[in-house]
C-alpha cells in the first residue's frame, strides 16, 4: 500500500510539477531556436 499521508501527496505533487516544469522548458527552448533560425533565414533573404 502506498502512503497517503498529506507530506507525500505534497511530495508527489511537487515532483510531478518540476518534471513538468522541465519538460517545458525544453519545449520553450526549442521553439526559441526554431524561431532564431527562421529569423536568421529571413534575414539572409533580404540581403
Amino acid at each position: 500500500m502506498g502512503d497517503r499521508s498529506p507530506k507525500s501527496a505534497q511530495k508527489q505533487a511537487s515532483q510531478k510539477q518540476s518534471k513538468n516544469d522541465g519538460i517545458n522548458q525544453q519545449k520553450n527552448a526549442l521553439v526559441r531556436s526554431q524561431q532564431a533560425t527562421k529569423a536568421k533565414a529571413a534575414a539572409g533573404k533580404k540581403r
